[in-house]
Parts: C-alpha cells; structure tokens; sequence
C-alpha cells in the first residue's frame, strides 16, 4: 500500500481536508478521526470532495470518533469505510508511511 493521510480537523473549521485531498496521490489511503469525520457525513459542502476523491483513493473513517458525535452509519458517504482503533492500527501498519494533516 502507498501512503495513509490523516484528517482530525474539521473540513468546515480548517482547510486540512483540502490539502490532504489536493496533495494526496492516486492510490492513497485517507483516514478521517476526530473532527474530521464529519467530512464523511453525506449532503454536507465536503461530501462531493470525499466522493471525488473514491475515485482514486481509499477513505476510511474511524468508527468510534464517528459515533461519539453523535452520528450514524446511514449518515455516511457511499463508499467510505468505517474502522475500528484496531483497522487504524492496521493501516498505519500496511502503509508506507503516514502523513498527519493538523
């Protein structure tokens, strides 16, 4: 696997999201935590760019944050895949390297 990106700010706060996005190559893994899982909420102003972007990219959100915000899996983007703390591990540990956006 290539790199994993990570997103922990919200795309409605902080431009990181846009950045990841527009840095990230082709083939890439993006994980969403903490703040930024609400750039995988459908019908948002950044869920066309999440969208896009699964086209050439793998995006991952991390379940538990997604929760804890009080949001369900019906509210997700088709297509992005929710993780548990042990699929975090997991990627980070599949990827190359790990690219944290702040």
């Amino acid at each position: 696997m290539s790199d994993l990106h990570t997103v922990n700010k919200s795309p409605f706060e902080r431009p990181s999201l846009d950045t990841c996005l527009r840095l990230s190559k082709p083939g890439s893994s993006i994980l969403l935590y903490e703040d930024g899982v609400y750039a995988a909420v459908a019908g948002t102003a950044a869920s066309d760019k999440v969208s896009g972007a699964l086209a050439d990219k793998k995006v991952y959100v991390l379940e538990p944050d997604f929760k804890a915000r009080g949001l369900k899996a019906d509210r997700l983007i088709e297509g992005v895949e929710m993780v548990d703390y042990a699929g975090f591990v997991d990627l980070v540990d599949a990827c190359d390297k790990v690219q944290a956006w702040v």
